[in-house]
């Protein structure tokens, strides 16, 4: 108990002329304290998994979780369907599938300051919540397995994490799903190890809407190709289809964005000028890139 304190999870409160707000954290406090926690293998642990593996892998993060409790994204409005559909996964147990949440539900002592601050409020507000979505005895793995370097506060096994990752996709033949301004890897080396790279572009803003057309897409390929996944909350609910028809897919959501602000040193999250970044106020002002090669691997545009 006396840890749980130093650590910031509970801290003393009176319920007398507390407002909602505070009378629900004390509440999610006490949650906690009673309640299990969920069983998360660690950031290394899923990334062995990953690249050791062809499992295909479904993250889940704040957004997934706000939308299954009925609340709307920057990116992507909320919708009953989608909604059903990741309350579905998350207690899946698909063969050659795997759920990823994110590993801080015991410790966040690894994080800077403003991320641990950040998800001491969040857990606090929402801990109940969550637990209720959870299948508590599932094994789940760490979707912050693609967020490698930003909110670390030791960066210093970034690189070898990011070159463990690219073990994935060496000399494969690769579809990548990703937003329209997304623009996996394009202006750095993250995927200069493939065979080949194939691109699906997708609506930047409520990819849901074209789920079906997206998957169709997909299935036009053969499944030997590793698909790559980047397209939010849409992408937890795609790897999960894909797998069940033998599919290897593997959401990969920020990685190329954490791997951009890796090499800029960047020690707080930036806009990119020529890649979509939903969560700084600037980052969705996107400009136009002329590639030729990044035009070349496009082979369907869905708007």
């Amino acid at each position: 108990m006396k840890k749980l304190f130093q650590k910031g999870y509970v801290m003393g409160s009176k319920v007398k002329n507390r407002s909602i707000e505070q009378v629900t954290i004390l509440f999610n406090r006490i949650v906690f304290l009673l309640s299990s926690q969920p069983l998360v293998r660690t950031t290394d642990e899923s990334l062995n998994l990953i690249v050791q593996n062809k499992y295909s892998i479904s993250r889940y993060g704040d957004g997934e979780f706000n939308l299954m409790n009925g609340k709307s994204l920057r990116f992507q409005p909320y919708s009953q369907d989608l909604s059903s559909r990741l309350k579905e996964i998350i207690k899946s147990n698909q063969e050659n599938h795997e759920v990823f949440i994110p590993n801080i539900f015991n410790n966040v002592d690894w994080c800077t300051d403003r991320s641990r601050n950040y998800w001491i409020k969040y857990l606090n507000l929402n801990r109940y919540k969550i637990y209720k979505l959870l299948q508590m005895d599932k094994v789940y793995y760490d979707a912050l397995v693609t967020r490698l370097y930003i909110d670390y506060k030791d960066k210093s096994q970034a690189e070898f994490r990011f070159k463990t990752f690219k073990k994935l996709w060496d000399k494969k033949e690769v579809i990548i799903v990703e937003g329209e301004q997304s623009r996996l890897g394009i202006g750095n080396n993250l995927f200069d190890n493939t065979k080949s790279i194939e691109r699906i572009l997708c609506p930047a803003t409520d990819a849901f809407a074209k789920y079906d057309q997206i998957l169709e897409e997909v299935k036009k390929h053969d499944n030997s190709k590793l698909v790559l996944l980047a397209l939010g909350p849409t992408a937890t609910v795609l790897a999960y289809d894909l797998a069940k028809i033998g599919y290897h897919a593997v959401d990969i959501g920020h990685i190329d964005v954490e791997y951009e602000w890796f090499l800029n040193k960047a020690l707080e999250k930036e806009a990119l000028k020529n890649k979509y970044v939903s969560e700084v106020p600037e980052g969705t002002d996107v400009q136009v890139v002329k590639d030729k090669k990044y035009e070349s691997e496009i082979i369907t545009r869905i708007s």
